[in-house]
């Protein structure tokens, strides 16, 4: 029996774990977890887990730190286990994926290259320097906060290292620097987000980016870049303390070919500047009709059923499974990592910005309002969802924060054929799709 396995780094005992041991079963791997303490309302979370991995670790606190990921691999090789590679999918982690990585030898980003990209200020600039983005960002302060307001032009606030949206907002002229102490003392006491703030959380203040927003997925493999999908963000919603990302369809509807091209160009230029040549990534951008921007590169797989969208679209893998096989491919076996390679490249959008898909996705995400959930249910609309993920449930109660809070996520899939006429309906019908009530009269709501 094999003594080989991976190691999945967990966030309070979740962050996609499901799917990863799911994948590591297929692939007759063991299956390592190294957990942060979960919350205190899963208090059975652990024993769950682990029931469903070889061997469960798990530490005192909140979140990972550089020497839990050290130890664990020592206690591992203890045991008489064999860590392949490691694998995380909560960006908090990311550096410390690098480093065990880099530990075992394994082809990854560098820990300094993680922070490097989620240095958005410092990322912002570099490449406004090398005219691959046209925004500039600076430090938010008092200062710059009320300089930028009394220029009149449009910005864009959001924090230095941030995840999930948490405290990204558009400029307002009635935006006041209490407003922004808020948020930062909010992300203090977040038990789930503060580690991913670093020390403190600090703001930067940037050039507004208009235009449709769009994400790349893309697997890197020895500096060879392969985009295998591209998302369109159908619906964004900018609220006072937050983005919210609503839908989603691939491939893109409002994209042609030339415009494809041009970001698939645009984007290795980027990782060529910043020597990007191994990982998984989600990035963010904007595109204005003429010209690409960069919102974020997040070095990791993107959330909600982007992963799953991907799947659907190819018809084999997601984009755990893409992930998984490079790192497990790249340790010293050239003709199995070409062979991977040879894959991901197949299902990849060409130079020119040609698509290989014949599948077409839509799905939605469903937020939660603050109060206590009194019912909450599916509704039929006539297109029932390929995919349906509720995430709360009655009883549940919802805090207020700024970040968003996920209710649900539902996605649909379809002949690529028909995605004009499906994607006109389903933008329309979906809202609906989940109805929610709340206790509370005043925050009833559905969705």
């Amino acid at each position: 029996m094999t003594t080989e396995g991976v190691l999945l780094l967990s966030h309070c005992g979740f962050s996609f774990l499901e799917d990863l041991l799911t994948a590591l079963e297929q692939r007759g791997m063991k299956r390592f977890i190294l957990s942060s303490l979960p919350l205190p309302e899963h208090p059975r979370r652990l024993p769950e887990l682990a029931e469903k991995a070889d061997a469960v670790l798990s530490t005192p606190h909140h979140a990972l730190t550089a020497s839990d990921v050290t130890d664990a691999l020592v206690e591992l090789r203890n045991r008489g286990f064999t860590v392949l590679c490691c694998i995380s999918v909560w960006e908090g982690y990311r550096e410390l994926m690098a480093l065990a990585n880099q530990l075992l030898g394994v082809p990854d980003l560098t820990p300094r290259h993680i922070a490097q990209l989620r240095n958005k200020l410092d990322l912002r600039n570099q490449l406004f320097a090398a005219k691959l983005s046209g925004a500039r960002a600076s430090a938010l302060t008092p200062t710059t906060l009320k300089m930028r307001q009394q220029d009149g032009g449009r910005y864009f606030i959001k924090p230095v290292c941030g995840i999930a949206s948490y405290g990204a907002f558009a400029l307002k002229p009635t935006t006041r620097w209490g407003e922004i102490e808020a948020i930062a003392a909010g992300a203090r006491l977040d038990t789930v987000y503060q580690s991913a703030f670093g020390k403190r959380l600090e703001f930067l203040i940037e050039d507004y980016l208009p235009g449709r927003e769009y994400s790349f997925e893309i697997i890197a493999i020895d500096g060879q870049l392969n985009v295998v999908a591209i998302h369109e963000k159908c619906e964004v919603t900018e609220l006072a303390g937050t983005v919210l990302e609503n839908a989603c369809t691939s491939p893109p509807s409002s994209l042609d070919q030339s415009a494809c091209a041009a970001g698939i160009q645009w984007v290795g230029e980027m990782f060529e500047l910043l020597d990007l040549r191994w990982g998984c990534f989600h990035l963010e951008a904007r595109h204005n009709g003429k010209r690409w921007d960069l919102i974020e590169i997040n070095p990791r797989v993107g959330g909600s059923l982007i992963s799953h969208s991907v799947a659907a679209q190819n018809q084999t893998s997601n984009l755990l499974d893409l992930w998984l096989d490079v790192l497990l491919a790249s340790r010293g076996n050239p003709l199995s990592l070409d062979a991977v390679a040879r894959y991901i490249h197949s299902i990849s959008y060409t130079r020119k910005g040609r698509c290989t898909t014949t599948q077409a996705t839509f799905f939605r995400v469903y937020f939660a309002e603050p109060g206590w959930i009194e019912t909450l249910k599916l509704v039929d609309q006539g297109y029932p969802p390929t995919i349906a993920h509720v995430l709360l449930k009655a009883g549940d109660h919802v805090p207020a924060a700024d970040r968003e809070v996920f209710l649900g996520q539902l996605m649909w899939v379809f002949p690529l054929e028909q995605h004009t006429e499906r994607l006109a309906l389903l933008l329309e019908s979906s809202n609906q799709a989940i109805d929610i009530r709340y206790h509370c009269e005043l925050s009833e709501a559905s969705l």
